[in-house]
């Protein structure tokens, strides 16, 4: 086998293939020469060459989200690490075992004016669950070494081989064990591209670090629920088939029990409720709103899964605040509603198995606000009926029309928030990057899900977070089947129903940022097959024969009227009322 002749760049690879961490997306440059020939001359590595480094996480992010297992980023010294850290942010908060790995310069070049060097020993510090600082192997380059830091060879090798195995070791232990980001840091002296064919290192063999942790005493809290009459289950960002369908059955019989879940939970029963702002807008417009809000206010809510989109639940619930707040995760517990009573430290199926009991109580809770479930949704089919083109209507026939089985991407802000309002097929998996809940890598992570997911994938995205990550389009690694909705309404939509609107030019320029771009030319550039849309009728036109097999992925482009959305969308509430 071939590898670099660089000892720490050896190790590093053989820890990798030891833990079986197989996929490697890898960024251009010198600095990283040692790993990149060491991975891609290696036929356990599955390799992609990613030019932008940003994009290139993202993608990492996008295969590690779908494989749940660790994916790895490498990219050469300087600036080139500091473009990785949106895709890191999003794993640290959205819980992915993202591994970067950035080759660096020796320390005694770093600020003394040597070119493409920065201080990148922790810089993802506030975002990282470790990192591993690597020392400068001295048994390569030691006539340099010697003639520029003649202390660094003070310590030994083997001291700095073992150092430097243990840290590796560490950091992947810990992207395993906590689905979390790490970073390992490699300082390598020139020259670069040595090989050898035998590898002179041995590793350790994987451990397993079985949690001693104390179970979480249930009888009170299964006390609590027993005796509640309104309790709430939200639940947030979430894979799919994580809740053992005999769970969703028995809150779903529960009259006691309302469930609210959104498009990214995962989550389908018809006694749940998907359309949380379709709940709550009719009573924030109500004269009675104080008695209404009180009906549903939970003595008992339980939170699981990832952060939630809805912006209308969070400031009910931190108003109206619930007796008891239970989150239910084996990792972490944020108190989004500031009344959080108990981090519940398990698998949420083991706790619904242990806290489930007989329904012997009934309140009318479900009842209650089922019959506003089904007044909104009637009222839902008659605005659609009487309403012109326009995002709104544009997502409905949509929604309506995604094919059985996909993968569905949601790029965020407008996006994300208009798949709330209609319903998603039960068997469409839905993921989005709700960890930061930025815009800037929608595109690269639809595209790198897409390759370990075996039905199609469909990225439903705005314009804006579109054109910004245009540059995920820029790899040899997307799929025929691969789908993207663009919808189009010249700019960010999305403030003008925020506070602060106003018909002026600073508003359309540094808020909506009013554009007259299209996707047209960019997908000619990318071999995309493209289709467009500004009516009803095209628009379904274009979907019937929009998921067809094609030897081409395709992008449908839909204009939509940026004048008249926000209206329509904040007359819907209106009129659901």
């Amino acid at each position: 086998m071939t590898y670099s002749n660089i000892p720490s760049a050896q190790t590093l690879v053989l820890y990798f293939k030891s833990r079986g961490i197989q996929n490697i997306v890898i960024s251009p440059g010198s600095r990283n020469a040692p790993l990149t020939l060491s991975f891609t001359k290696n036929p356990f590595f599955n390799c992609f060459s990613i030019v932008d480094e940003r994009s290139a996480a993202f993608f990492a992010l996008g295969m590690a989200q779908q494989l749940r297992q660790p994916v790895a980023v490498v990219c050469t010294s300087g600036s080139a690490l500091l473009n990785y850290y949106p895709a890191v942010a999003e794993a640290f908060y959205s819980d992915i075992p993202l591994v970067v790995v950035s080759a660096d310069r020796p320390s005694y070049k770093i600020d003394v004016g040597d070119g493409q060097t920065i201080r990148q020993e922790n810089v993802f510090a506030k975002h990282i669950a470790y990192n591993a600082n690597l020392k400068l192997d001295v048994s390569h380059s030691t006539d340099t070494i010697s003639e520029f830091a003649l202390d660094f060879l003070t310590e030994s090798q083997e001291e700095i081989q073992k150092q430097n195995a243990t840290e590796i070791d560490k950091a992947l232990q810990m992207a395993m064990q906590n689905n979390a980001p790490v970073h390992i840091n490699i300082p390598f002296e020139e020259p670069l591209y040595g090989l050898t064919e035998d590898g002179e290192i041995h590793i350790s063999e994987p451990t397993t670090n079985v949690s001693l942790e104390k179970k979480p005493d249930l009888d009170e809290i299964k006390a609590i629920w027993k005796d509640s009459q309104r309790k709430m289950v939200l639940v947030g960002v979430n894979y799919p088939n994580a809740i053992d369908n005999g769970i969703v059955e028995r809150l779903a019989a529960d009259e006691n029990v309302l469930v609210f879940t959104e498009t990214t939970s995962n989550l389908h029963h018809p006694n749940f409720f998907p359309s949380i702002d379709s709940i709550i807008a009719p009573i924030e417009k109500s004269e009675n709103k104080e008695k209404l809000f009180e009906e549903l206010r939970p003595e008992v809510l339980v939170t699981l899964g990832g952060l939630v989109v809805s912006k209308k639940i969070k400031a009910f619930l931190r108003k109206y605040k619930p007796k008891h707040h239970w989150h239910v995760d084996e990792k972490k517990a944020y108190d989004t509603f500031f009344c959080l009573s108990d981090h519940i430290k398990l698998n949420p199926n083991d706790f619904f198995k242990n806290v489930l009991g007989s329904n012997e109580l009934e309140s009318g809770y479900y009842n209650r606000w089922n019959k506003a479930k089904q007044r909104y949704e009637q009222k839902r089919r008659e605005y659609l009926g009487q309403i012109p083109f326009s995002d709104f209507k544009a997502f409905d026939l949509i929604q309506q029309n995604i094919p059985e089985g996909y993968q569905v991407q949601l790029a965020n802000s407008s996006t994300v928030r208009y798949t709330q309002l209609f319903p998603m097929h039960s068997s469409l998996k839905v993921f989005c990057n709700r960890g930061t809940s930025g815009i800037d890598g929608s595109t690269s992570t639809a595209v790198g899900a897409s390759l370990f997911h075996h039905d199609p994938t469909l990225l439903i995205t705005g314009d804006l977070s579109f054109f910004y990550d245009s540059n995920g389009l820029w790899n040899d690694h997307i799929r025929a089947d691969f789908r993207i909705i663009l919808i189009n309404n010249s700019g960010g939509g999305i403030f003008r129903i925020l506070p602060g609107k106003e018909d002026s030019k600073e508003f359309s320029t540094f808020f909506e940022t009013n554009h007259g771009l299209t996707a047209e030319n960019l997908a000619k550039m990318y071999g995309f097959q493209y289709v467009k849309a500004d009516n009803e009728i095209d628009l379904r036109k274009g979907l019937e024969s929009f998921y067809k097999k094609s030897n081409q992925p395709q992008i449908l482009e839909v204009f939509t009227p940026h004048l008249k959305n926000d209206k329509i969308l904040l007359d819907y509430f209106d009129f659901i009322s």
